[in-house]
C-alpha cells in the first residue's frame, strides 16, 4: 500500500492538524474514529471534517471494550478509595491498541494521533519523548505504549506549539476533562453507576475520631474542604476497608518512598543503573525534580525521592524520565 498511515481522528483541532501535516509529508491518510461512548455528534463531525480534508474515513465501535476496560475500572478504583487515571489507561488499552490492530488488518504501514509527543530510538529501543510544547506535552499519559506500537507510530504534533495550531482554526473549542463523565462531578457519575456512598468516620493519624464523612467517593488525597474535614487538616489517606477518611496536617502529604506495580519499562538495566532518573506523579502540578533511586521489588519497584512527592495517591500513574525520554512507568500501590 506504500506510504500509508492510520490516524486516530476525532475531527478536533489536533487530529485535523495531524491529518494536514501527514498529507503534506506525502502520506496516504486514513482516518479512524474510535467510538467509545456512542457520541453520534462526534462521529458526524469526524466524518464531515475528514471529507472536507479529502481523506478516507472509518469508524470503530469500541463501546463494549471501553465500558469494561475503562468505565468499570474507573468506578471500581474509586470504590476502593484509589485515584484512577482513565485517560492513560485508555491510551494504552483502547486507542493505540485498536489503531495498531486495525492498521495490521488493513495493511497500513503506520499509525498516528493528535498527541503532542515525540518518539526517539536509542540502543534499539523506542522511547516516548516529550513534545516541543512544554505546556501541552502529553508524554506522561503515554508511558504504557508498547515497543510494537512505538515502532509503527508517527508523531506529527511532536514539534508543534498548541497556540500556533489553534491560530489555524476558526473554531478553537476543545473537549476537556474525562470524556465519559460528560462534565458531571465524579461522585455524581459514580452514583449513577450504582456506587452508593456510605457514611463513615474521619480519623486522624492516631486513630482519634475527628468527624464523619458522607462517602469516600467524595474525597481525594490532599483535599482540605469537604464534609467533616477539620479546619487546617487535609485528607492524607483513604481506607476503603474501614470506610474511613484519614486526615492530618499538610506536611504528612509529602512522601519519600513510592511503590509501583503494573509497570511498563523500556530497559530494566537502564532503569536500575542510571543516576539521572526523575519522576512525575501528575501530568500538571507539583512534581519532584531531583533524581531518584530505584530498587526492584517482588512485583514492581521502590522509588525513593530526595525531594518528597506531594500528595501521591494509590492508583495514579508514576512516570519515569531521563531528561526528555520516558523510560517507563507504573501504578502507585503505596507510599511512606
Amino acid at each position: 500500500m506504500g506510504k500509508s498511515v492510520l490516524l486516530g481522528f476525532s475531527g478536533g483541532i489536533d487530529s485535523t492538524m495531524s491529518a494536514r501535516l501527514l498529507l503534506e509529508e506525502g502520506y496516504r491518510v486514513i482516518a479512524l474514529t474510535i467510538d467509545t461512548t456512542g457520541d453520534n455528534a462526534m462521529l458526524e463531525k469526524a466524518e464531515r471534517v475528514a471529507t472536507e480534508i479529502g481523506i478516507e474515513w472509518l469508524s470503530f465501535d469500541a463501546r463494549d471494550m471501553f465500558e469494561r476496560d475503562i468505565i468499570d475500572y474507573f468506578c471500581s478504583e474509586y470504590a476502593l478509595g484509589r485515584t484512577p487515571a482513565p485517560c492513560t489507561r485508555c491510551n494504552t488499552h483502547i486507542k493505540w491498541k485498536i489503531l495498531l490492530e486495525e492498521a495490521n488488518r488493513l495493511g497500513i504501514d503506520h499509525i498516528a494521533t493528535g498527541h503532542y509527543f515525540r518518539i526517539e530510538q536509542h540502543n534499539g529501543n523506542y522511547y516516548v519523548a516529550k513534545g516541543a510544547d512544554a505546556n501541552k506535552d502529553q508524554s506522561y499519559y503515554l508511558w504504557g505504549l508498547s515497543q510494537e506500537i512505538l515502532s509503527r507510530a508517527i508523531t506529527p504534533m511532536g514539534y508543534k506549539i498548541k497556540s500556533d495550531v489553534k491560530e489555524c482554526f476558526s473554531d478553537k473549542s476543545e473537549s476537556m476533562g474525562i470524556c465519559f463523565l460528560e462534565r458531571k462531578p465524579y461522585a455524581e457519575f459514580l452514583k449513577s453507576r450504582g456506587i452508593s456512598p456510605v457514611e463513615g468516620n474521619i480519623l486522624n493519624t492516631q486513630g482519634t475520631l475527628c468527624g464523619h464523612h458522607n462517602g469516600i467517593i467524595h474525597y481525594t488525597i490532599g483535599q482540605r474542604r469537604g464534609e467533616g474535614i477539620p479546619e487546617g487538616m487535609r485528607v492524607v489517606d483513604i481506607s476503603a476497608h474501614d470506610n474511613a477518611i484519614i486526615v492530618g496536617e499538610k506536611p504528612l502529604l509529602y512522601k519519600s518512598k513510592l511503590y509501583i506495580t503494573n509497570c511498563n519499562i523500556v530497559d530494566n538495566n537502564e532503569l536500575l543503573t542510571a543516576t539521572d532518573i526523575t519522576i512525575k506523579i501528575r501530568g500538571i502540578g507539583i512534581n519532584p525534580t531531583l533524581p531518584v533511586t530505584i530498587e526492584s521489588s517482588a512485583d514492581g519497584y521502590l522509588i525513593t525521592t530526595p525531594d518528597k512527592a506531594y500528595a501521591p495517591a494509590k492508583g495514579q500513574p508514576l512516570v519515569l524520565y531521563r531528561n526528555n525520554l520516558v523510560i517507563g512507568g507504573g501504578i502507585v500501590e503505596s507510599f511512606e
